[in-house]
């Protein structure tokens, strides 16, 4: 995947309870078939724990 969208990330999110942490929400894209860039930029967002899916997408995103 060249480019990661907002909506991969969604689909990759599906199903997670906030606030949750990045280990969890690491896990739960894995377990949703997310693509390894996607996993890849998640791991390294900086962020410990996430209050909601805004949250997650500002930490994703902001260091493209």
């Amino acid at each position: 995947m060249a480019d990661l969208s907002p909506i991969d990330l969604q689909k990759a999110l599906k199903g997670a309870d906030y606030p949750a942490s990045r280990d969890d929400l690491v896990s739960l894209a894995k377990d949703n078939g997310a693509d390894d860039s996607l996993v890849e930029k998640l791991t390294r967002s900086g962020t410990g724990r996430f209050d909601g899916p805004n949250d997650v997408q500002k930490a994703v995103f902001s260091n493209e």
